[in-house]
Order: C-alpha cells, then structure tokens, then sequence
C-alpha cells in the first residue's frame, strides 16, 4: 500500500518552512543547526500533530463517525488539535484529560491549551491517573460506549501501542517533503534530531525516510520513557507503520537512536537545560518553544553537541514540533518574576 490508499483529511499548511538557525550555530560553535518548522502547520496554532490528524480524521470520516475521543495530558497539543479539526471538519469531540504532570500551579490547569479546548467546544472528561496508557485508553472505550448509546457514532484516537500507528502516516509524508527541500536549498543533513513521546513523529519519519531509500539517521528525544522503554517502542511502532504500507522489517534494530539525557525529571518537569535551551531559541532566532517537546528536543541537541556526540561540522535538522499554547501553563517556571 501507499499513502495514497489511505483517506485523508486536509488539515496542515504544507510543506512548513526549512531554514537554517544561523544564530544558535554561532552561540554553540557548530554544529550547522537547520529548522523545519512544523510549529507553521496553521491549524489551531500550529504543529506536528495536524500531520498526524489528517490521516486520523481521514479514517473517522470514512467509518461515518460523528464523534472524535482521545486522551492525553492537561495540556497536550494533541488534545487541542484534535478539538480543532473536529470543529474544522464538523464533528463533535471528546477528551480526557490525564493526570500525567502533578505539582503544577493552577495556571497549567486553566490557561493554554485547557483555554483553546474550551473555545473550540469539545467536552472534557478527566482520568485520575497519567503512566498507564491502556487504562486511559480502556476509560475511552467507555465513553465512546455511552456516545453510542445516545446515538453517536464514536471514533477513537488510540494512544496505547496496541492499536495501529496511523497517525505515523503523516511523518511518512513530511520525510519525503524533508528530503525534497534539502535538496532544493543544496544541504547535505547528517542528522535529524526529533522529539520522541508517543514516537510517531520519530518513527513516521524515520520509516519515511527508509522508504525513500535515505540512510539519513533520525535521533529521538525522549520526552517521557527512558532510553531503553523508548527504543523499544520506536521499533515496535516503526515496524507496524512499515507493515501498513507493506513494508514490514525495513526498520532495524540500528535504525533506531533515542537519548533521554535531558528526561529528568520527567514527562512535562522543566529542568535547566529545557529552560536554557527555551532562552536562547527566543532570544537568539525570535523562535518560541515548548517546554514539553520542542523545548526539551533543543536541549537534547545541545546536551549532545557539548558532549561531543553531535560533531561541529555536522548540518543538523531539528524539527519543531510546536506545541506553543503551553508556554502559558508554564509561566511561573519559565518566567517567575513576569506577574
């Protein structure tokens, strides 16, 4: 199968911008530090998850469901994205919110994303847990059991690895639209640098680019699981995203590169890389990242540039991912004295 055999909802701006970071380049002395910016995929804001929605909504609108339900952290992009393209598209939607950050000021919990997700008029359920994906995806299952029994016809958004990884499918896509601008701008990338949480963006790519015939290396920043969980999980994910375009085992075990240098402590925890990382971005290149996935993704580069795991001469693709609404549920951590 292609990408083409699967149904598709438009829902990005693409292709994002690829540019070059002159400005961090100079500040870490190498290596040459390029952007794609999927934070410009224009929907809601922006980010990398309209890529993957386009191909989740897709199947929903081809299954005649009326009701889009997922789940994720207070202020996940995803969440937000999803209320979007469901309002764009006119289906109804639900999320649940997960208690995956705790110790968090009431500003996470009511600014932000929570904010877009009230606009755009989806109804919020809550989780009283954030570490066991099944279980959180189980307490869909039974919200979408009542959305049928009122009528509805309910289409879940999975998060747990044992469903298929269809939103992969839109990394597929951008890794051809990497490898087509690289070569309109004359860049040779040695390495891309990526966040990787639920590893879709990571593994989209990274098979994309495989079906593509690319050797490029693709390193994952672990956001949420260790090293070792996450490259498990990225091989898993990769191979069923293969599998779906008939191309099982083209991902090896080699492939797969994650690094959890700057995890701690933990899924959605500010640490000072992140901080720094956020910092320089904005006051060097104008450029505003999360401090959940892109923020941390920087971090990640430059923890590795500094221990020389990235060489200086390199020419190092990071891609944004986005996730700007959530700068505002961080404001006491990343600007104390602001208010």
């Amino acid at each position: 199968m292609t990408l083409a055999d699967f149904p598709r909802a438009r829902l990005a701006h693409t292709p994002t911008p690829f540019e070059p970071l002159p400005n961090i380049t100079r500040q870490l002395g190498g290596p040459r530090v390029l952007i794609k910016r999927d934070d410009c995929t224009g929907l809601a804001m922006g980010g990398n998850k309209a890529r993957h929605l386009e191909f989740y909504f897709g199947e929903a609108i081809a299954k005649n469901a009326d009701t889009v339900l997922i789940t994720g952290a207070v202020q996940s992009n995803f969440l937000r994205m999803t209320a979007a393209a469901a309002a764009k598209l006119g289906l109804r939607c639900e999320i649940q919110y997960e208690d995956r950050v705790s110790n968090m000021k009431a500003e996470y919990h009511s600014s932000g994303n929570v904010l877009l997700n009230h606009l755009f008029g989806c109804k919020i359920h809550t989780f009283p847990g954030g570490k066991d994906e099944q279980a959180a995806d189980t307490a869909l299952e039974d919200l979408a059991d009542r959305v049928r029994a009122d009528g509805g016809k309910p289409y879940i958004i999975h998060l747990s690895q044992q469903h298929p990884p269809i939103g992969a499918l839109g990394y597929v896509d951008a890794a051809r639209e990497i490898l087509e601008q690289a070569a309109q701008t004359g860049t040779e990338i040695d390495l891309v640098v990526i966040p990787s949480g639920s590893a879709l963006t990571h593994v989209g790519t990274l098979v994309g680019l495989r079906l593509l015939g690319s050797t490029l290396p693709v390193l994952g920043i672990c956001v949420r699981r260790d090293q070792k969980q996450q490259a498990e999980r990225v091989l898993r994910r990769a191979d069923e995203t293969a599998e779906l375009l008939g191309k099982p085992g083209i991902i090896k075990s080699d492939d797969v590169w994650v690094s959890d240098c700057v995890l701690a402590p933990g899924y959605g925890q500010v640490n000072e890389q992140t901080t720094e990382a956020i910092l320089l971005a904005a006051r060097s290149e104008g450029l505003l990242l999360d401090p959940v996935y892109s923020g941390k993704t920087l971090a990640g580069l430059i923890s590795l540039t500094r221990d020389g795991t990235i060489k200086p001469d390199w020419n190092v693709l990071f891609v944004h991912t986005g996730g700007i609404p959530a700068l505002f549920g961080y404001q006491s951590l990343l600007a104390p004295n602001s208010s």
